[in-house]
């Protein structure tokens, strides 16, 4: 498996993986002309020269990036790439000189194994509850606050 940055011949790619979860309310739907202007944020996993994970890194303030569309196709799942892939966002945030990067998820346990702590979502800035307007799940949100501190 190897992880790079997305390039424009991905986006399709990432509109599926990513879309493919938002059909199950799973996460945010992304539509294709978001991910090409997004695109530079994005990660992406390879395995024989097929894109089958990806992730953004979107630099919120002077103190925070927020990982973002973190999706694995489902037939490879559990083989360590969207550790991978959250690994390569934090590296990101780290030449970037952000000190702590958050995550909005329904799988807490996953990014806990991976040393971020829930935190209560008040605690975040609003510029990260920007994608919430698009949501339908907005006044009944299920998505868990993450941080990572102290990044190195």
């Amino acid at each position: 498996m190897k992880v790079r940055n997305a390039k424009i011949t991905d986006a399709k790619a990432i509109y599926s993986l990513i879309n493919s979860y938002a059909e199950q309310s799973k996460m945010l739907f992304r539509s294709m002309a978001d991910i090409y202007e997004n695109l530079q944020s994005f990660l992406v996993a390879e395995v024989n020269d097929r894109v089958v994970g990806c992730c953004a890194l979107q630099v919120i303030w002077s103190d925070l990036a927020e990982i973002k569309s973190l999706a694995v196709e489902e037939a490879n799942t559990n083989k360590g790439i969207g550790k991978t892939l959250v690994t390569a966002a934090i590296e990101k945030a780290v030449l970037l000189g952000a000190p702590q990067v958050v995550a909005l998820t329904l799988y807490p346990d996953f990014f806990e194994k991976l040393g971020f702590e829930v935190i209560q979502k008040d605690k975040l800035p609003m510029k990260v509850w920007s994608d919430c307007a698009k949501c339908s799940k907005q006044q009944n949100c299920d998505e868990i606050a993450v941080i990572k501190s102290e990044l190195k």
